[in-house]
């Protein structure tokens, strides 16, 4: 996929900060730490709107949804601590299923370091399919590409 010329204005662009223990031996970000980055990422959104765990428990049903995809294409090396952008958005939302796209960028947004796409399927505590919330759906419209 290419996000190249994917608009700023698409979803959100989140700022965050790449620390020590996310850099492999060679000083560039570890391929397994853009899964944790970008839930971080995601996970703040979602907070401001009012989804978050306390105490372990959810606020909203639409919190239990667990990853059935994720898919990474790596261009361009994040090297070493600081700040870069996460942008995501929806690409799609199914009964219980939703296909965010991802971007991980420089900070001013030229480089784009990596993307991808990450698929959720909503479930009810037995583990089972069950949609989305009308709330949840109306929040991720937000995210809509």
């Amino acid at each position: 996929m290419s996000t190249a010329t994917l608009d700023s204005t698409v979803g959100t662009t989140r700022p965050v900060v790449i620390h020590l223990d996310d850099l492999d031996i060679v000083g560039i970000m570890h391929n397994a730490r853009y899964a944790l980055v970008l839930e971080r990422a995601m996970a703040e959104f979602w907070a401001e709107h009012g989804y978050h765990f306390h105490g372990g428990v959810p606020s909203s049903p639409d919190m239990i949804a667990a990853v059935r995809e994720f898919a990474i294409t790596y261009h361009v090396p994040v090297r070493g601590t600081g700040p870069i952008q996460v942008q995501f958005w929806l690409d799609s939302m199914g009964g219980s299923s939703a296909v965010y796209g991802f971007r991980f960028l420089s900070e001013d947004g030229a480089t784009v370091f990596a993307d991808g796409r990450r698929v959720m399927i909503k479930m009810d505590r037995t583990g089972r399919p069950t949609p989305w919330t009308d709330q949840g759906r109306a929040i991720a419209a937000k995210l809509m590409r």
